[in-house]
């Protein structure tokens, strides 16, 4: 069976399943004590170039975008995000539980991405009848976004220019980080903090960790709330070391860059392969580690007398799938898939 339906479906990467290992004996201090929270906070502030960040590990993408978002934004505020987000389609009640009650409201625009225009049309709607509306007090951005499409440095920059316009914190949601760090090949610092991005959601379970996120803040005034928050809602682990470790063996020698270039490039070689077999149309470019694809209904039942697994996608339209390549996709098994469509 060849599970192409999501990153999620992969295990761990070596590197940190050996890590987990060798943190699973002896004593640490608990809470976020430990030595390797400590050490991953040291490396992502190396990583951003900001000696002043601040950094928290948490168990799940939900946590990290929803705490995230209830440091940034009051209860009574409004929180700006694409209709398309994880955060507004995928995390269920969990943003305005955990934010206490502030709400989000969904943008339109093409590939999941918001344009400069809807975010200023939106701010100016929020504030135009005083305390009767709840005021924009946060934009989020989810890069790569939920169709695999990228914001480019520019649409970020100018995205928080208008946030900034309105009184609005930015929070980018980088469940996928990684992949769009090695599409668009820019730094993490000026993908985010330089363009202004307050506060970043760093993924690393899709790319290679068994469960880890780090909520990270490039202002530190932001920790002491946060720290607040997570507790409340009952994300301070106390074995928090089996978290900081991953994140640690993750950042360690480049292998979250080279798990995210790897599903990049087996993304890559099954969109131009399967682009190749007659009937099968490509819906959106392959950025990163997604495909968005119809499939006529001969291949689409090969696939599944073959055993391969892929996602329906029924916002697309008729046909319409999703195919996510991993930091252990084998290039065989991307060819056994093209191979299958194609004799379909």
């Amino acid at each position: 069976m060849l599970n192409f339906a999501s990153d999620n479906v992969a295990g761990c990467c070596p590197e940190v399943a050996q890590a987990l290992l060798e943190a699973s004996t002896g004593t640490t201090p608990s809470y976020g004590n430990d030595e390797w929270t400590r050490t991953t906070e040291a490396e992502l502030r190396e990583l951003f170039e900001k000696p002043d960040l601040v950094a928290f590990p948490v168990l799940t993408g939900t946590a990290a975008n929803c705490l995230a978002l209830a440091t940034l934004c009051p209860p009574w505020g409004t929180i700006l995000c694409h209709a398309d987000s994880h955060v507004n389609s995928d995390e269920a009640t969990a943003p305005g539980l955990l934010t206490g009650g502030a709400k989000l409201v969904p943008l339109t625009g093409a590939d999941a991405k918001l344009t400069v225009e809807s975010v200023r049309e939106a701010a100016a709607t929020a504030g135009s009848r005083g305390v009767h509306r709840a005021p924009a007090k946060a934009l989020t951005l989810t890069q790569a976004t939920e169709l695999g499409t990228l914001y480019h440095p520019e649409e970020i920059e100018d995205l928080c220019s208008a946030a900034r316009e309105h009184g609005m914190a930015v929070h980018m949601d980088g469940a996928r980080f990684a992949n769009a760090v090695m599409a668009l090949g820019v730094s993490p610092a000026d993908m985010t903090w330089r363009l202004g991005v307050d506060a970043l959601s760093f993924g690393a379970t899709k790319n290679g960790a068994w469960a880890a996120e780090a909520v990270i803040f490039f202002n530190p005034d932001h920790a002491e709330a946060f720290q607040y928050h997570r507790k409340r809602a009952g994300h301070l682990l106390s074995k928090s070391r089996f978290l900081g470790i991953q994140l640690s063996a993750y950042l360690q020698d480049g292998v979250w860059l080279r798990n995210a270039a790897h599903a990049n490039a087996m993304a890559a070689m099954l969109s131009d392969g399967l682009t190749e077999v007659p009937g099968v149309e490509l819906l959106l470019p392959t950025e990163i580690n997604e495909v968005f694809v119809r499939l006529p209904d001969t291949v689409r039942a090969a696939l599944i007398a073959a055993g391969v697994i892929v996602a329906p996608w029924p916002d697309l339209g008729p046909g319409a799938v999703r195919m996510v390549t991993a930091f252990d996709t084998r290039a065989e098994d991307v060819a056994t898939v093209i191979a299958t469509a194609a004799t379909a």
